[in-house]
This record gives C-alpha cells, sequence and structure tokens, in this order.
C-alpha cells in the first residue's frame, strides 16, 4: 500500500545528457554520459561504465537467446560533474540568474553547467 502523502523527489546534481566522473565503486576514474536517471531509486546509468552481463531468453529475434553486455545502474552519490570548460569532476551549486531561474554552476570555477 502506498501513502497518499509522497513527497516530490529532490532536485538532483546530475541530469541526462551530463559528462560525470565515477568517484567509488569498481568503475573509480571513469567517465561518461549519462544515458538515464531513475529519480526514485536515486541511479543513473552511464554510458560505457559499470558494464553487467545480461542473460536474455529466446524471443523471435533472437530464437537462442543470448548474452549481453550492458551499463548497469550507479547511485548518484557515487557520480561527479565533470565542467565542461576545464575537464575536471566539481560539485555543483545552485543560483538564480537574471530571469530569477535557478542555474546549476561549478563551485570550482563559477561557470554555469
Amino acid at each position: 500500500m502506498e501513502s497518499k502523502n509522497k513527497k516530490a523527489p529532490a532536485k538532483l546534481h546530475i541530469r541526462t545528457g551530463d559528462t560525470v566522473k565515477v568517484i567509488s565503486g569498481n568503475a573509480k576514474g571513469e567517465t561518461g554520459v549519462i544515458k538515464k536517471v531513475d529519480i526514485e531509486k536515486l541511479r543513473a546509468v552511464v554510458e560505457g561504465v559499470n558494464m553487467i552481463t545480461k542473460h536474455v531468453k529466446p524471443n523471435a529475434q533472437t530464437p537462442q537467446g543470448s548474452i549481453e553486455k550492458r551499463e548497469g545502474a550507479i547511485h548518484i552519490s557515487n557520480l561527479m560533474v565533470v565542467d565542461p570548460k576545464t575537464g575536471e569532476a566539481t560539485k555543483t551549486g545552485r543560483k538564480a540568474d537574471d530571469k530569477g531561474k535557478l542555474q546549476r554552476f561549478s563551485k570550482k570555477t563559477g561557470n554555469i553547467l
């Protein structure tokens, strides 16, 4: 049973399309582009990082079935955004622009992300 008072998910420091660096775990030090973010589970799929082996059941396209390599999800606490101008991993902050809209910025350089 789900409760009626479900909170809206918090804003995250990463978004789909961001280049990120893995800072912890088996894939530590690798970089890649985020393909998908699962807000409820706080996990992200990063292109070419955390590869797992998936056994696929036989179907019409593959009557034999197959073993595929694909990206596994990584918890977002293990990811840091890479500043596109410097190429370094950086913490992010939010500040309002002249129209009052919140923009993400690099805490290392101050650049808007």
